[in-house]
């Protein structure tokens, strides 16, 4: 027993700095007033933008947008002065694996994959570490909600929208399980060993895979009762009934038509991730009523004979279209970038207020949570933020107050606290 016990402390080792030097703030406590933001820009998440307006909220749903010409009574109501600063809802991040790695180079802290190629009824929430040091740092600049995702295998699992702030899984989720998620096979692989890439022999084979678990998830989902449940058919059943999302992660303009009209033989509308080419079928898209969850605009263009800026313009293209898209950003950690990758699409022709709701108010309704947070409505969550300037260029966007659900978030972190302390270091060695 004391042999197993060293083995146990010796594998924890290498990841005491994890354990024992964690800086997480404690979560917010409920709305314990009636809170009144007065003389801001409201950025409203619609495509509308309010100038010197008035934004309050009681019990964590706001109750009240106005513009300043209008007197409402605030009596009673905490007032935060929000003259020359903007306000936003929630931005929200999509297709992130935020909240289950922690450190990628150490597996134990690691959680968005299971073994297997065919896994939906995997749910990325249960698997939801709201103590993690990242997530502070990434909602100090205004995102708020995120949709976290398993990947690996062709069908990883389901995915959850979060809220950054909460005492366990049970306290952030907003949305459990809002979708399935399905990888589309690549015409095309890498080999590692020649660092080349080739066709994919294989790509018929695996489309008929696919076909095929789709085929008899299809058969199961009709049948009116089962003597034994399959918890992968049970998994799949309201994505069928349209009741939750079916995401298909693909980028290639002939892979992207061809995985729409796979999930239409089924009577699906699918939403597609990543999305490269979506630019180069943005008709189709229009047309099928598909909408779009964009690769990061921080990129570099798929072939060498395109625009280098084209990874910038495709959202700018999309809009021209009427394709509805939202915005993501890959990784964990990288998510603080969010706003930024919006920024730069405005920089290259999206409309400043578009952008803001590809960010807020297109990526709720794409992930079916438009009824509770987006837009600054009353009636919805008071999940928004307050920004000493344009909360979409890195050289302004300074989030002084931010609440999610009506609750006062505490917006420190490591990165600060790392500040601080190196500052009051040199500060000390200028004095000597």
């Amino acid at each position: 027993m004391r042999h197993i016990f060293f083995l146990l402390l010796i594998a924890l080792l290498p990841l005491r700095g994890a354990l024992w030097a964690q800086y997480v703030p404690v979560p917010a406590p409920p709305q314990q007033e009636p809170i009144a933001i007065v003389n801001a820009t409201l950025h409203l998440g619609n495509g509308q933008v309010i100038e010197n307006g008035i934004i309050a909220f009681d019990k964590g749903k706001i109750t009240l947008v106005s513009d300043g010409r209008q007197r409402p009574d605030l009596s009673g109501h905490r007032i935060i002065d929000a003259t020359g600063r903007h306000v936003y809802p929630g931005f929200i991040a999509t297709n992130t694996s935020l909240g289950l790695v922690e450190i990628g180079a150490v597996r134990a802290t690691v959680d968005y994959r299971e073994v297997g190629t065919y896994n939906p009824n995997v749910r990325a929430l249960i698997a939801y570490n709201t103590d993690s040091e990242v997530i502070p740092t990434v909602r100090s600049n205004g995102v708020l909600l995120v949709q976290t995702t398993p990947s690996g295998g062709r069908i990883p699992g389901m995915s959850s929208v979060m809220m950054t702030d909460g005492w366990n899984w049970e306290d952030a989720v907003l949305q459990a399980d809002d979708g399935v998620h399905l990888n589309w096979p690549s015409p095309y692989s890498f080999n590692w060993r020649t660092r080349r890439i080739t066709k994919n022999e294989r790509y018929d084979e695996q489309v008929t895979d696919l076909r095929k678990f789709f085929d008899e998830a299809y058969a199961y989902y009709q049948r009116p009762e089962v003597e034994e449940k399959n918890l992968r058919f049970e998994a799949m059943k309201p994505v069928f009934e349209g009741t939750r999302n079916l995401y298909i992660h693909a980028e290639l303009a002939t892979n992207i038509e061809e995985a729409v009209l796979f999930a239409e033989d089924y009577g699906i509308r699918p939403v597609i991730v990543e999305a490269t080419d979506a630019w180069l079928v943005a008709d189709f898209l229009k047309a099928h009523g598909v909408p779009v969850i964009l690769r990061t605009t921080f990129n570099l263009p798929r072939r060498p004979d395109e625009p280098v800026d084209l990874p910038f313009r495709t959202p700018a293209l999309l809009h021209e279209k009427g394709v509805q898209f939202c915005f993501s950003q890959k990784g964990f950690w990288q998510q603080f970038n969010l706003p930024f990758v919006a920024g730069q699409a405005v920089a290259y022709g999206l409309p400043y207020e578009e952008a803001v709701r590809a960010l807020t108010g297109a990526t709720a309704e794409i992930l079916g949570i438009a009824d509770r947070v987006g837009t600054l409505e009353p009636g919805k969550d008071a999940t928004l933020f307050i920004s000493e300037g344009d909360a979409l260029d890195m050289r302004t966007n300074q989030v002084t107050h931010a609440f999610i659900q009506g609750r006062r978030i505490n917006l420190d972190n490591k990165h600060k606290m790392l500040y601080r302390k190196f500052k009051a270091k040199y500060e000390q060695i200028q004095q000597r």
